[in-house]
């Protein structure tokens, strides 16, 4: 197979001959062939189909929009994106801080989308061209698919479809629903035939069809939500408890005159599709060289040495977009598609040997999932580990060593090391279950093969009830994981370091707790160097925290830090007098890593 990059400029298209293309992406993200980038991969998954693609990354859109222009209108439709961030979090800080960088550009340098970008790209597209369709998707376009808060503009927001004039959104990972609607627009009758297609939204104006169809959840409508804060928390829960399924069901909310449809998903990707869709093999692994004299792409100079062997996360933190997105259920790809690429890096011309990391939302989900499927189809917990580990979770940590082991052993391979966070909850139980799932040798393994020097872990808080807010472990776990990691250590003669990430002012936590976290954390000889303030993106259990001042669930109050000063103060915590109100806490954890 001859590799290629896919066109992003007129230039390109006529050197392939092309008098037209099926479709247009659009990202708020520079071009990066590599499959750690959505927009290639949506792109080479409709290159597959026989489809032509064309990708216009960053377009100008302050000017006389002649970015918007260049490639034509396409056959089929626009893909828009923001990126692989919400473009708000790309953006601003916790504090609502401009950011002077954006490691999705080329040289770092911000300034390169707007804000909102899902919006302003779609609207741009829809004056140009009235009559093409228009597809969103993303990180953004996903978890704004309902009303929900938006804590920059500090309102409450209708869904994406509405204020972007957008025909189709497609949430979570789109390689399958992408295909769907492509097939769908082509056939010419897709306006009749949006109910079909899984894992998408559309506006609909069919009320009396709708509410005859069975399976089906009406949400109060967006006007509602926004007058009354308890009717948001009640739908909250009812979002959240379905997309917690294995088997959900259609969603629909009223928006005025119009109804938001959110078709149910499809099911969990099989370890072949996830393979099919890996895509190493057809994609060029760098950015697009027209970047070359802008300087390096930092989000990529991050990952260009990784792999990613599975995706989604039953951890279920409440802070964390991750499950809402990628979804809960852990899907992986095969020993052998990963060693296949694990090779293929190694011959990559940029790789000196280092690979640093095999792992994916966290690095020791590999393979893990129900052992009783039929029991996961109805099950709504919005954790497989908290508050404590479900009987009816696979924790066999076994082919994850052996892979790590294989993939140590390839040719041109000196080191690998494992960059995404180890959820230490799942190591820590009874001899029995420890030996027969390997939980003890593979701390071994990590400690002894797989750690440069730090090893990253997130247990966010050292509060307990903060910790619950947060659906993550009791502090005194983290501690006995550090105390086995020490142990660890000490056998192998090695002086490495647990690295934790810690949130300030999440929904919960005072002042106090956060004096009580530096002072525990300097006990335990913590560095604390990875440290966030709390950010509320749209539709976490978080952010509905943030938002109402109360559990949605229980319908008791919550602490909530909103004054921006309050903020600082509880963020200054992590650092001595000299650093302490320095914007130090903002160094953005990226979707597909984040904890």
């Amino acid at each position: 197979m001859t590799k290629h990059f896919l066109p992003i400029t007129k230039k390109e298209l006529d050197y392939l001959g092309w008098d037209y293309v099926d479709v247009v992406l659009i990202s708020g993200d520079a071009y990066i062939d590599h499959p750690s980038f959505a927009v290639a991969v949506i792109g080479r998954c409709l290159e597959a189909e026989g489809y032509r693609i064309a990708i216009l990354p960053q377009p100008n859109w302050r000017d006389d929009l002649r970015d918007f222009r260049k490639l034509g209108k396409p056959r089929l439709f626009f893909g828009i994106t923001a990126g692989n961030m919400d473009s708000m979090v790309n953006h601003y800080t916790a504090f609502k801080r401009l950011r002077s960088d954006d490691a999705y550009t080329a040289g770092g340098e911000a300034g390169f989308r707007p804000d909102y970008a899902t919006i302003v790209y779609s609207q741009i597209v829809r004056k140009l061209y009235p009559d093409t369709p228009i597809v969103i998707g993303g990180v953004e376009a996903s978890m704004r698919r309902l009303a929900h808060y938006d804590y920059w503009s500090d309102s409450f927001k209708p869904s994406i479809l509405a204020d972007s004039g957008a025909d189709i959104l497609i949430y979570g990972m789109g390689e399958r629903p992408v295909t769907a609607v492509a097939k769908a627009i082509e056939k010419g009758n897709w306006k009749e035939n949006l109910d079909k297609i899984p894992q998408i939204g559309y506006l609909s104006q069919n009320i009396s069809a709708i509410r005859e169809e069975k399976d089906t959840i009406w949400l109060h409508s967006f006007e509602e939500e926004q007058k009354d804060k308890q009717k948001y928390a009640e739908d909250f829960v009812i979002f959240e408890n379905e997309t917690n399924k294995r088997k959900q069901r259609r969603m629909v909310q009223p928006h005025g005159q119009q109804l938001v449809v959110i078709n149910p998903p499809f099911d969990i990707a099989t370890e072949e599709e996830m393979d099919k869709y890996s895509f190493f093999d057809r994609m060029m692994n760098a950015p697009h060289p027209k970047y070359l004299k802008r300087g390096p792409i930092p989000a990529f100079e991050m990952i260009k040495n990784s792999i990613n062997i599975h995706k989604g996360c039953f951890g279920g933190c409440s802070f964390c977009a991750i499950a809402a997105h990628q979804g809960k259920f852990v899907t992986s790809r095969s020993e052998k598609s990963i060693l296949a690429e694990v090779t293929d890096l190694a011959q990559r011309d940029y790789f000196k040997g280092h690979i640093s990391d095999l792992g994916g939302p966290s690095a020791n989900m590999y393979r893990l999932h129900g052992k009783n499927t039929k029991a996961c189809e109805k099950c709504s917990r919005p954790s497989c580990i908290f508050p404590k580990v479900c009987p009816n979770l696979n924790i066999n940590h076994k082919p994850l060593i052996e892979l790590y082991r294989k993939a140590s052993k390839i040719n041109g391979v000196k080191q690998i090391t494992i960059g995404s966070g180890i959820r230490y909850d799942m190591l820590l139980n009874d001899k029995q279950i420890d030996q027969e799932n390997g939980l003890s040798d593979y701390i071994r393994e990590v400690v002894n093969h797989h750690v440069s020097g730090r090893l990253k872990v997130a247990p966010e808080h050292t509060a307990s009830h903060v910790l619950q807010k947060m659906r993550k472990p009791d502090f005194d776990k983290f501690k006995l994981f550090l105390e086995k990691f020490n142990s660890e250590n000490r056998k192998s003669g090695k002086n490495q370091q647990l690295i934790p990430y810690f949130i300030s002012s999440h929904p919960g936590c005072t002042m106090q707790d956060m004096k009580d976290l530096s002072k525990l954390s300097h006990q335990c000889h913590l560095l604390t160097d990875q440290v966030q303030d709390f950010t509320p993106t749209p539709m976490t259990y978080a952010t509905a925290m943030y938002y109402l001042g109360f559990d949605p669930y229980t319908g008791e109050k919550v602490y909530v830090a909103r004054n921006m000063q309050e903020k600082r103060e509880q963020n200054a915590w992590f650092f001595t007098k000299k650093d302490a109100h320095e914007d130090k806490s903002q160094r953005k954890r990226p979707y597909h890593r984040s904890k």
